[in-house]
């Protein structure tokens, strides 16, 4: 999944601080030389540029520190204030300055509330400044005062409108450095979920493969040990079943590696004739008589591979726990699919209690197909296993 990336609140903040610094250097600049070459007089012309020395000072201290907390935003814009009132009544330039430094307001007072009282203190002051110069007079009721107040409502309405527009792109930003950390967060989880996922796995493999064919090796080695002077010729048939099941599981192991832990590939064809070498070694290894009705069905690889590794792990709980003399493994095609069953008369187990690793894989692989696994069982009764595929699974047909 790709990440939504967009500015921050701070970055645009940043972005159009910097543009917007170099346009009023600019303008100031161009102020300065007007006061210079259109004052009434020296005298005015000197207090006009101290006036506007005062507020460019400011706002070079402004944009040099502005983490500083002794040079305050709020501050700039007081000396503005003032200084478009002394303008004012010097009768220079105090208009120009006054919209040159219009953003200003809405830009370092940062809320509605403090842009609106800024400027209405920088108004209150311009009128002030123009009321001591002119007086009363119709040119300053008329005007003055009107044209003050056409540019305050323009710088109003322009003010809330930019306002609202980095207000939404800040919201915007917010909301997408959210959905970028949730996209992130997704993203890891799927990783340690995926991660988990593969690890179940490889270990329902080994558990299904290598680790059944170790305990029947024990098991073997056990018998043959325990049989060498009583029965040499039994020994020797167990030592050859031990050599071959190594074999066997070197192969596993082999092919676990090859193929990244993916399921080993079990023989093509029809399912029957690869549970029935699976029986018959099931037969030599122990002396169980082995009842086995195996229809001759043609199934997809998946499904073979899960009834194949249902019928290792029910004949090795067989062999571990049962103490059986007699196993039935039923496989046929039903209605719904096709139907492993597997039972002995040993002795049972409570269900309920069970919480073995080899059940829960069996489980596991037949809900990837879709299929289910019940188990019938009580205390000396002997137990039943039912594994059902249904034809999604990969029954492919019947010979």
């Amino acid at each position: 999944m790709t990440a939504l990336t967009g500015p921050s609140a701070d970055v645009l903040w940043a972005t159009a601080l910097r543009r917007w610094n170099a346009v009023c250097w600019l303008l100031f600049a161009a102020m300065a030389v007007g006061i210079a070459t259109m004052a009434r007089s020296r005298g005015s012309m000197f207090a006009a540029l101290g006036l506007l020395g005062c507020v460019v000072l400011c706002y070079a201290l402004l944009d040099r520190f502005p983490d500083n907390p002794v040079v305050r935003p709020h501050g700039y814009l007081t000396v503005l204030a003032v200084a478009l009132g002394g303008l004012a009544h010097l009768r220079t330039s105090y208009a120009a300055l006054f919209m040159v430094t219009l953003p200003h307001y809405w830009m370092f007072g940062r809320t509605p509330r403090i842009s609106m009282g800024f400027l209405g203190l920088a108004t209150a002051s311009t009128l002030l400044g123009s009321w001591l110069q002119q007086g009363w007079t119709a040119e300053f009721l008329g005007e003055t005062t009107v044209s003050t107040l056409i540019v305050v409502a323009v710088g109003v309405l322009i003010g809330l409108w930019a306002h609202s527009v980095v207000a939404q792109s800040s919201e915007r930003a917010r909301l997408i450095e959210e959905l970028e950390q949730a996209q992130a967060e997704l993203s890891a989880a799927h990783q340690r979920q995926g991660a988990a996922d593969e690890r179940e796995r490889l270990a329902r493999e080994i558990h299904d493969t290598l680790a059944q064919g170790f305990a029947s090796i024990v098991v073997l080695a056990e018998a043959a040990r325990a049989g060498l002077a009583a029965d040499p010729a039994r020994s020797a048939q167990q030592l050859r079943s031990i050599e071959s099941t190594a074999r066997e599981n070197l192969t596993e192991a082999r092919d676990l590696v090859a193929s990244g832990g993916r399921p080993g590939q079990a023989a093509t064809g029809s399912v029957a004739a690869t549970l029935r070498r699976v029986l018959d070694r099931f037969t030599e290894d122990t002396g169980l008589a082995v009842d086995a009705d195996l229809a001759d069905l043609d199934c997809d690889q998946p499904t073979r591979i899960a009834l194949l590794r249902c019928t290792q792990e029910s004949l090795a709980n067989v062999r571990k726990h049962a103490r059986a003399s007699t196993v039935g493994v039923v496989l046929a095609r039903r209605p719904y699919g096709v139907e492993l069953e597997i039972t002995d008369d040993g002795a049972g187990f409570a269900v309920e209690e069970s919480s073995g690793f080899g059940l829960d894989g069996m489980r596991k692989r037949l809900a990837e197909l879709g299929g289910r696994l019940t188990i019938t069982s009580s205390v000396g009764d002997g137990t039943r296993i039912l594994a059902t595929v249904p034809p999604a699974g990969g029954l492919e047909g019947a010979a």
